[in-house]
């Protein structure tokens, strides 16, 4: 069987498609394989895995949990080659404007270095935007698939305000805010950025096929995910931390009790980005998460774009009476 295409047979010191291949054979945020890109060129551990064993030098700086998990680790991710579509041109520009963006690149969002070891292999992009440029004033706006008509208002709000202020706009592109904060920031002109659980050229919910298009043509579709992958469940949970940390903040509009959500919010606070919350009834459970951030010291209170605003730049909380009377 063959277990690599021949696009796969990357030139020593290719880097770029030595990190697309990784984002093709490993799961994101795999914490073997960011901490061997701390320590190992890209294009050797593309080489160990097409071999099956690291350089002796390599493997005995490892840790001994490391040493026994990289010898299946790298079977895994070798049986995953022949996965791998031909004729992908690894590296290279591709259909529908789609690009591979690697760190050290022009475009590269230095912030994502933040994550450390979670930092992605390598961004697959859907768009011609500079994505550094465009999420050097970004704000993430999220909140519960399950909208209600209050969230979805204080969402096109806020989210109107904010670009009218030049924030560009980053979220998932699921259903409720997600699709609400996109189309606010499009309806006035402004920019935003989409980070997908699935592969850039495909729509989830496919119903956003359209929306997509218009997100890449203002701004970018965004994955860690080679072009054909489809949506998982765990895949939101890891995109998650892409967009608290691809932002400078985070605004949380609704969001239940026991949401993913959340996770969004916790992970922008744990990179000490600022995380706003904004209040709603107290007998509606769409808001009783961004409830439990606020009573928590976890989210600042919020309540127009103007606060947003002022909390974003300046990192302390807006004074009360930000709204007009």
């Amino acid at each position: 069987m063959q277990t690599s295409p021949p696009e796969l047979n990357t030139r020593p010191g290719d880097c770029r498609a030595a990190r697309a291949v990784l984002t093709y054979v490993a799961d994101p945020a795999d914490p073997l394989l960011g901490g061997l890109l701390q320590a190992v060129d890209p294009c050797e551990i593309v080489a160990a895995i097409q071999s099956g064993s690291l350089p002796g030098a390599v493997y005995r700086q490892l840790n001994p949990g490391q040493q026994a998990r990289i010898g299946p680790a790298l079977a895994q991710w070798r049986l995953r080659l022949a996965a791998i579509p031909a004729g992908t041109g690894l590296g290279s520009p591709k259909a529908r404007d789609i690009h591979l963006l690697c760190p050290g690149d022009p475009g590269w969002p230095g912030q994502l270095d933040d994550l450390g070891p979670a930092r992605p292999y390598a961004l697959w992009v859907r768009g011609t935007v500079d994505l550094r440029d465009v999420c050097g004033q970004s704000v993430a706006v999220v909140g519960s698939r399950a909208a209600t008509a209050y969230g979805t208002r204080m969402c096109a709000e806020i989210t109107a305000g904010l670009s009218a202020s030049s924030w560009v706009i980053v979220s998932g592109g699921a259903y409720g805010i997600d699709v609400t904060s996109h189309r606010a920031a499009l309806a006035c002109g402004g920019r935003t950025v989409a980070v997908l659980a699935c592969g850039p050229d495909l729509a989830y919910p496919r119903e956003h096929a359209g929306l997509f298009d218009d997100v890449a043509s203002h701004g970018a579709v965004v994955s860690e995910y080679p072009p054909g992958t489809p949506p998982a469940r765990q895949r939101f949970l890891v995109r998650d931390r892409l967009i608290a940390a691809l932002a400078r903040g985070t605004l949380v509009v609704e969001a239940a009790r026991r949401s993913g959500t959340l996770v969004t919010a916790r992970r922008a606070s744990e990179l000490g980005r600022p995380v706003m919350a904004v209040p709603g009834p107290v007998t509606s459970a769409t808001s009783a998460g961004c409830h439990l951030l606020i009573r928590g010291g976890e989210a600042v209170l919020v309540t127009d774009a103007a606060e947003a605003a002022s909390y974003l730049s300046s990192g302390s909380a807006p004074e009360d009476g930000g709204q007009s009377g």
